[in-house]
C-alpha cells in the first residue's frame, strides 16, 4: 500500500486546508465544513442554518440555480449537503482532473452565494417536508427527541428545528445567519484523492486567500429536557430510547469505548440483537450507537417493540446493558476488530470518506489520524482494557424515552 502523505496548511484567514494525496485512485473529493451549523441558531429560529444549507446552494456567483446545477453536473460532481451542529458541510467528488473546476465553482456557492428571493419558499419547503416526515415515523421522531433529552441547548436540539420555528424564518434572517456566520477562520476543508499538493494549495490561496475573517458567531445555551419521558402515540408498536453518558471523540479511550459498543450492537452476533431479539423474540429492532460531540459523548440505544412486549424489551435491554460489566468474550472483541479493519479497508478505496474523516478529524482533533494509526489502536485493544473502560463509564443514570400507547416503568 502506498505510503500515506497528509498535508496540512493554515491560510492567514484562518481556513485550514488538509490534503491526503492517493496516487492509487483517478478520483478525488473534497469536503467544506464551514462555520454556521445549528448550534448558532437564533432563538426560537431553530432550523435557519439548515434554511441556509439549501438555498445556498440554489444559485452563485454568475449562476443561476439550473445553470450552476448543470456545471457541477457537467463535471461530474456527486455532492451532498448537511447541515452539523457546528458547521455547514459541502461534499464533493469527481474525477481527479476536474477538482479545480468544482472547488472554484463551490468558492462561488461559498462566498458569493446569490440567495434569491424567488428560491427562498422552495428550500422552505425542503425542511418543511422533512418535518412533517418525521411525524409518520416514529422511530426517526424518537431519535431527534432523544438528543434533546441527553445534551444540553443547543446541542441536542434538532438541526432542522420544528415547524413553529421554521414558520418564523425569513429570507433576510438566514441572509443575516450567513453574513455573521459564514467565515474562513474556523472552517476546515479536506482533500483526498488524485491531486498534487502544490496545485491544490495554489488554487486554494487564490480563490480563498481573500476570504474576510470574522469574530467567532455566539450560540444561545439552555437545558436538556427531562431524562425520564413519554410520547402518547396510538400505535400497535412501542418504540423505545435510552441514552446514557460516554465520552468524546478526542478521548484518549475513545476506540475502548468504540468498543464496548461494538460488543453491544456489531451486527447480528452482538448482544442486544442476540440477547433481545433472537433469543427472547422481544422485539423486531435494537441497536446501539457512540455518539459524540467535541466535548462529550453518549451512548444512544434504540428498540422497536409491540405494545404487549415493550415493558420486558426495556428492562432486558437495560440489563445487557449493565451485565456488560460483568464480562466480555475474547471472540467478542475479536469480531468487532475484524468488523472496524473491513471499514477502514473501504474507507482506504472512498475518496468521499476520507475528504470527510480528515476534516473531520481536524475539527475534533487539531490533527489527522492515518488509517495506521487507526489500526494500531484497533490492534492494541484488549479485553482487560475494554472492561477497564466499562468499569469507569458504567452503564447508568439513563435517559429513558418512549413513543407508544403506554408510558413505561423505568427501573
Amino acid at each position: 500500500m502506498p505510503e500515506q502523505i497528509i498535508h496540512t496548511h493554515e491560510l492567514p484567514n484562518g481556513l485550514t486546508v488538509v490534503i491526503e494525496p492517493m496516487s492509487d485512485v483517478q478520483s478525488a473529493a473534497f469536503c467544506f465544513l464551514i462555520p454556521g451549523g445549528s448550534a448558532f441558531d437564533p432563538a426560537s429560529h431553530g432550523g435557519t442554518a439548515a434554511v441556509l444549507t439549501d438555498w445556498i446552494i440554489r444559485g452563485a456567483g454568475d449562476l443561476d440555480s439550473r445553470d450552476l446545477s448543470n456545471a457541477l453536473d457537467n463535471l461530474g460532481v456527486q455532492r451532498n449537503e448537511s447541515t452539523g451542529l457546528n458547521h455547514l458541510a459541502f461534499t464533493a467528488a469527481t474525477l481527479g482532473a476536474n477538482v479545480p473546476a468544482a472547488l472554484s465553482l463551490y468558492a462561488d456557492i461559498i462566498r458569493r452565494p446569490q440567495l434569491p428571493d424567488e428560491e427562498f419558499e422552495g428550500a422552505i419547503a425542503g425542511i418543511e417536508q422533512s418535518l412533517r416526515a418525521i411525524e409518520d415515523e416514529p422511530q426517526r421522531k424518537l431519535m431527534i427527541e432523544l438528543r434533546r433529552r441527553c445534551y444540553d441547548a443547543p446541542w441536542g436540539l434538532p438541526t432542522e428545528g420544528t415547524l413553529e420555528e421554521i414558520a418564523r424564518i425569513t429570507a433576510n434572517s438566514v441572509r443575516a445567519h450567513y453574513d455573521r456566520c459564514l467565515r474562513p477562520n474556523g472552517a476546515i476543508l479536506g482533500i483526498a484523492g488524485r491531486v498534487e499538493i502544490p496545485e491544490m494549495l495554489d488554487l486554494i490561496g487564490d480563490k480563498f486567500g481573500d476570504w474576510a475573517m470574522k469574530p467567532d458567531s455566539s450560540m444561545v445555551t439552555g437545558p436538556r429536557g427531562e431524562r425520564i419521558g413519554h410520547i402518547n402515540h396510538d400505535s400497535t408498536q412501542t418504540h423505545i430510547g435510552i441514552g446514557y453518558d460516554a465520552i468524546e471523540y478526542a478521548h484518549p479511550d475513545y476506540y475502548k469505548a468504540w468498543a464496548a459498543v461494538g460488543v453491544l450492537s456489531g451486527g447480528m452476533s452482538a448482544r442486544l440483537f442476540t440477547e433481545v431479539r433472537e433469543r427472547r423474540g422481544l422485539c423486531y429492532s435494537v441497536n446501539a450507537s457512540l455518539n459524540s460531540l467535541k466535548h462529550e459523548g453518549r451512548v444512544l440505544c434504540y428498540a422497536g417493540t409491540t405494545v404487549e412486549r415493550a415493558q420486558e424489551t426495556l428492562d432486558v435491554t437495560l440489563r445487557e446493558l449493565q451485565r456488560l460489566g460483568d464480562g466480555i468474550e475474547s471472540h467478542e472483541l475479536e469480531r468487532c476488530k475484524a468488523r472496524a479493519k473491513s471499514s477502514l479497508i473501504m474507507q482506504q478505496e472512498s475518496t468521499p470518506s476520507r475528504a470527510t474523516s480528515i476534516a473531520r478529524d481536524w475539527h475534533f482533533l487539531k490533527r489527522v489520524q492515518t488509517l495506521d494509526d487507526i489500526r494500531r489502536d484497533i490492534d492494541e485493544l484488549t479485553v482487560a482494557g475494554v472492561l477497564d473502560y466499562v468499569h469507569q463509564h458504567p452503564a447508568r443514570d439513563f435517559t429513558v424515552l418512549t413513543i407508544g400507547p403506554n408510558a413505561l416503568k423505568v427501573p
